[in-house]
């Protein structure tokens, strides 16, 4: 029986439609780095609050008496996470597994997985937003910065696609 998905164009609408509400509601955009930043700083707080002191750039996170936690995005995350769970729980397409090709085993492609993960993390820092902050909040206000960022994003996916494809293939 073949898997009834989604249109894409329709995800697409929806897309459009959550990120319109979100600048209504909260006056700014989507994108979920921030949040991971939120998480971290305020792990970090726990085992090394001196850091975050001494940091300018982590101790704006706490400046009068704030809580990074207490911000819409990382509250989005959640909702992302527990969502995606309701949703594989409800259409029944919920499993754990490791997609991967049949020449890598499941240790190579998690360990590249890893490597992609904190990569792309790395840039979306440095880029101040992620990929969806970046191509949706920041491509819809047509910000070259943010379309400069995604023909990058592009560009080097195709890049790298010629060197891993054999794991794929």
């Amino acid at each position: 029986m073949k898997k009834q998905l989604w249109n894409p164009v329709f995800g697409g609408i929806m897309i459009g439609i959550a990120m319109l509400l979100t600048f209504f509601i909260a006056g700014r955009g989507l994108g979920v780095s921030g949040a991971l930043t939120d998480f971290a700083v305020s792990i970090q707080n726990i085992f090394a609050p001196a850091v975050n002191q001494s940091s300018k750039y982590f101790a704006n996170y706490y400046y009068d008496g704030a809580n990074p936690l207490n911000d819409y995005l990382v509250f989005m995350a959640i909702g992302i996470v527990i969502g995606s769970f309701f949703a594989g729980i409800v259409s029944k397409d919920m499993k754990f597994e490791v997609l991967k090709g049949p020449n890598i085993s499941n240790r190579g492609r998690l360990v590249y997985a890893l490597i992609g993960g904190i990569l792309i993390g790395y840039a979306a820092r440095m880029a101040r937003g992620c990929t969806s902050g970046q191509a949706l909040v920041g491509g819809a206000e047509l910000s070259v910065g943010s379309w400069a960022f995604m023909f990058a994003i592009f560009a080097g996916g195709f890049a790298v696609a010629y060197f891993i494809r054999r794991e794929w293939i």
